[in-house]
């Protein structure tokens, strides 16, 4: 089988999240929605109804995130990476600063199949390897620019993803069974008192 192999910035382009100075200022209603860290998750996405809401801090249009733009945590003990789909967000909508926004400039891959890649143990190693500071890691945006990605056809990345899917299906039945039978032990245990 043939491998073919790029790095990142070959395929993406690569910005930091919207520069705010300080702490983000929340304003109501605001015109723009903010995503932070704490709004996301490799599994869930974004959480817009979580998203701060505020106003601009400059005159410069900001670069409002898009459906198929992947989110990369650069701080923290795990840099994951989100994948955005705007249609559920409730105004344009930015990334915070903790973010680097990966936006694919290649039909070779899939955004969804990107977003996989980069929260998969080969990448999050590379990220480990090359994470700088002793009490909060971060990675550098070269890093993140020089990050080896894998390029399978098209029709793989399609079967890799249904897989992936289907993994997080059962995983997440998994849980629900589990949830329900320590509700049924915990229904027994009161009831062996009444």
């Amino acid at each position: 089988m043939k491998r073919f192999f790029v790095i990142l910035n070959q395929i993406a382009a690569i910005s930091a999240g919207h520069p705010f100075r300080g702490k983000i200022p929340e304003v109501n209603p605001g015109s723009l929605a903010v995503v932070q860290m704490r709004d996301t998750s490799p599994e869930g996405g974004v959480d817009w109804s979580a998203c701060l809401r505020t106003e601009p801090t400059s005159k410069k249009e900001p670069d409002w995130l898009q459906t198929g733009d992947i989110l990369v945590a650069a701080r923290g003990s795990s840099n994951y990476a989100v994948l955005v789909d705007t249609s559920n967000a409730p105004l344009p909508t930015v990334a915070a600063p903790h973010f680097y926004v990966v936006r694919l400039q290649s039909e070779a891959l899939s955004p969804e199949f990107l977003a996989w890649q980069l929260n998969q143990p080969p990448c999050q190693r590379y990220f480990e390897l090359h994470a700088e500071g002793s009490a909060a890691k971060s990675i550098r945006r070269q890093v993140l620019e020089e990050t080896p990605i894998g390029i399978p056809s098209l029709t793989r990345q399609a079967a890799i993803m249904n897989m992936a899917y289907n993994l997080r299906e059962e995983r997440q039945l998994m849980q629900q069974l589990q949830h329900n039978g320590e509700q049924m032990m915990h229904a027994i245990a009161a009831s062996l008192l009444e």
